[in-house]
């Protein structure tokens, strides 16, 4: 005979799941508020900020941001690696996790 399946607690653990990766999520936002100096906007200034960057269609600025914040990481990278790391030009991780994603809705 099959064991029954335990739905709650399977319930359960997607949900739990499901709120880690959004404090996560939350947490790595205002990580990159304050590594691009962004916290020192007022909360006004850079929620209009968001909104246009949110609003924007034309793809040869979202390219262009995109390599920008791709410029930014690396040049990160860079200032924190090893020198023999820099040296040898390692690959390098970017910090907090972050991709950049060129094309994607979130790459702005």
């Amino acid at each position: 005979m099959r064991k029954p399946r335990d739905f709650d607690g399977e319930l359960k653990a997607l949900q739990d799941k499901a709120r880690d990766l959004k404090s996560r999520k939350v947490q790595q936002l205002g990580e990159l508020v304050i590594a691009t100096g962004a916290d020192s906007l007022s909360v006004d200034e850079l929620a209009g900020a968001l909104i246009v960057l949110t609003e924007t269609k034309d793809a040869g600025k979202r390219e262009a941001w995109a390599r920008r914040g791709a410029a930014f990481f690396q040049s990160r990278a860079r200032r924190t690696a090893p020198a023999a790391e820099r040296q040898t030009g390692g690959a390098r991780a970017q910090p907090g996790g972050a991709q950049p994603s060129t094309g994607s809705k979130g790459a702005a």
